[in-house]
C-alpha cells in the first residue's frame, strides 16, 4: 500500500504505510528520532511472510505533520493510540526503537491493552544528562539539524559498520539531513526529559528487550535496567552493534525479533 495519513486530536495528520498480507496479525514499528519509517527496510522481508506491518512516521518526521513543540513521550503516544482508533485496530504487537521504544514503554504501562506484544529496542527508560541535550539543541538553533549529522552517525554506528557500508550510512545521512528542525526539537524535548522508570513494572505485555552491544545512547545497562523491571521480559544484546542495531546486523536483529513474535500465543 501507497502512503497514507490519518488524522489526529488536534488536526494534524499522521503518515502511515501497511505492507505485508491482509489479514495477518499487525506489527507497528515506531521510529528513532531523526528517522523515518524507512529505517525498517531491512526488516521488511522477514516481517511480512506472516504480519502485516504498519509503520508511520512519528509527529515532527518524514511525511507527518509538524506541530508547534515541544512534545512529550505521552503526547507520541496519544498519536499511536489514535492512529490505531482511525484504523480500527484493536490489538497489535509493537516494535520501537530508541524514541520508539520510549513511546512502546508508554504504550505497555499506560495501554497494555491494546497489545499483543512489546519489543523495546536501542531504547532506555530515562535519560539522566539533560546538559548534552542542551548543546544538541543549541546547535540545531544555529546551524540546523546538519549540525548534527557527524556526531550522530558516530554514535548510532560502529567506526567498523562506518568503514565497510557507505551506501547505508550515506541513506542515513540523508534520512537525518531531511528532519526538520522544529521536529526535531519538538521530539528531542521528549526523548530528554522521558523518565519512565518508575512505571515500567506496569508492564504486563510479553516483551523483547533488544540491545546493541556498543550502543553509547542507549547502552546495555539501560537495556539491563528495562529487563529486571518489566517481569518476564527477555533481553537479547547483539554484537557488533551499536544504536541502529536492525540497520547494522538486521540478520540476527530480524532472527531475534521474528523468533519473538512467532512464541506470543504459542
Amino acid at each position: 500500500m501507497s502512503l497514507q495519513t490519518v488524522p489526529m486530536k488536534d488536526g494534524a495528520r499522521l503518515a502511515y504505510r501497511f505492507d505485508g498480507p491482509a489479514g495477518a496479525p499487525v506489527v507497528v514499528l515506531s521510529n528513532s528520532l531523526m528517522s523515518t519509517m524507512a529505517m525498517w527496510e531491512p526488516q521488511m522481508a522477514a516481517l511480512t511472510r506472516n504480519f502485516r506491518v504498519l509503520r508511520h512516521d512519528t509527529r515532527g518526521h518524514g511525511a507527518s505533520d509538524t506541530t508547534p513543540g515541544p512534545y512529550t513521550i505521552a503526547s507520541l503516544t496519544e498519536d499511536v493510540i489514535a492512529m490505531l482508533d482511525a484504523l480500527g485496530l484493536k490489538q497489535v504487537h509493537f516494535a520501537g526503537l530508541s524514541m520508539g521504544g520510549m513511546i512502546g514503554q508508554q504504550l505497555g504501562a499506560q495501554n497494555g491493552n491494546r497489545l499483543l506484544s512489546l519489543s523495546l529496542c536501542d531504547t532506555t527508560s530515562e535519560m539522566p544528562n539533560r546538559t548534552l541535550w542542551e548543546e544538541r539543541f543549541e546547535a540545531v538553533r544555529n546551524g540546523g539539524v546538519a549540525a548534527l549529522i557527524e556526531g550522530t552517525i558516530q554514535r548510532w554506528f560502529t567506526a567498523g559498520f562506518i568503514a565497510r557500508d557507505p551506501a547505508t550510512i550515506g541513506r542515513v545521512r540523508e534520512m537525518i539531513a531531511t528532519t526538520g528542525s522544529e521536529g526535531y526539537l519538538a521530539c528531542a524535548s521528549a526523548v530528554r526529559d522521558v523518565n519512565q522508570t518508575a512505571t515500567l513494572s506496569l508492564i504486563t505485555t510479553p516483551t523483547l528487550i533488544i540491545a546493541g552491544e556498543s550502543d553509547p545512547a542507549c547502552t546495555v545497562a539501560q537495556a539491563e535496567l528495562i529487563h529486571r523491571e518489566i517481569r518476564g521480559s527477555q533481553l537479547q544484546v547483539i554484537a557488533d552493534a551499536a544504536h541502529l542495531s536492525n540497520l547494522e546486523q538486521p540478520a540476527r536483529f530480524n532472527e531475534l525479533l521474528t523468533a519473538f513474535l512467532a512464541s506470543i500465543g504459542s
